[in-house]
């Protein structure tokens, strides 16, 4: 079994992908978080393909093989990905995201509820906005991704930067649209090690209709640093059915 890759038109912008698993499998959609790329899910798209599942990981714009655009706006990587699936002919999918990945996968099953039958949000970055939660600080927002930009090539450092202004000065009616998600949601913190709080995530998996919070104490990037304990909680939420 092996990673096969290639590309899609997803309404004029070129969305990379990598994908595992049979076609005819039950699709999953990975998104991967900011400064990042598709491949950091190589070793768990294996997995869900040795599950019966088929993982298609897609490089958000602006990162990896994806397009470099002029403007990043947080609602174009929603339109990415639901364009995506349009054009791989993917209907209603179970969703994994990653920080910057897992708050667009919120986006993504805000607008279209119907298309999403799972939902796995990894140390998603909730924006400000509501009763009790903290605004979280610029320093916290930027410093994790501070050494991907040091580290790592291969993605457009406007995308980071235009992602943490808008988190920062968030849509007011994001949380005013959580219960709309209809997926069945599993919220994975990073613990006490990640800048995410877990405070915030709470707030998050109060707010979601049949949402539910698990801590990882592995810090921002559990899929990544604490592979095996991520698989043990995620393969069986997305593969087991009432």
């Amino acid at each position: 079994m092996a990673i096969s890759t290639g590309t899609v038109d997803a309404g004029g912008v070129t969305i990379a992908f990598r994908t595992a698993g049979d076609a005819g499998a039950p699709p999953v959609v990975l998104l991967h978080g900011g400064g990042s790329r598709a491949a950091t899910w190589d070793a768990f798209a294996m997995s869900l393909a040795a599950a019966g599942q088929r993982a298609i990981a897609l490089d958000l714009r602006g990162h990896g093989g994806s397009a470099r655009t002029r403007d990043y706006p947080l609602a174009a990587f929603r339109d990415d990905v639901l364009a995506a699936m349009d054009a791989l002919g993917l209907g209603r999918v179970s969703l994994v995201g990653h920080s910057l990945g897992g708050h667009t996968a919120t986006l993504v099953a805000q607008a279209a509820p119907d298309r999403v039958g799972r939902l796995v949000l990894e140390d998603p970055p909730a924006p400000s906005g509501t009763a009790g939660v903290r605004s979280l600080p610029a320093r916290q927002l930027l410093l994790p991704w501070v050494g991907m930009l040091v580290r790592r090539g291969g993605f457009d450092g406007r995308a980071l930067a235009a992602a943490v202004r808008q988190l920062r000065a968030p849509d007011p009616g994001w949380w005013d649209r959580v219960p709309l998600i209809t997926a069945p949601t599993l919220v994975i913190g990073g613990g006490p090690r990640s800048h995410v709080s877990a405070e915030r995530l709470a707030a998050l998996a109060r707010a979601l209709p049949d949402g539910r919070l698990l801590t990882i104490p592995a810090g921002h990037r559990v899929h990544s640093t604490a592979p095996a304990a991520f698989q043990d909680a995620v393969l069986p939420f997305l593969t087991t059915r009432p």
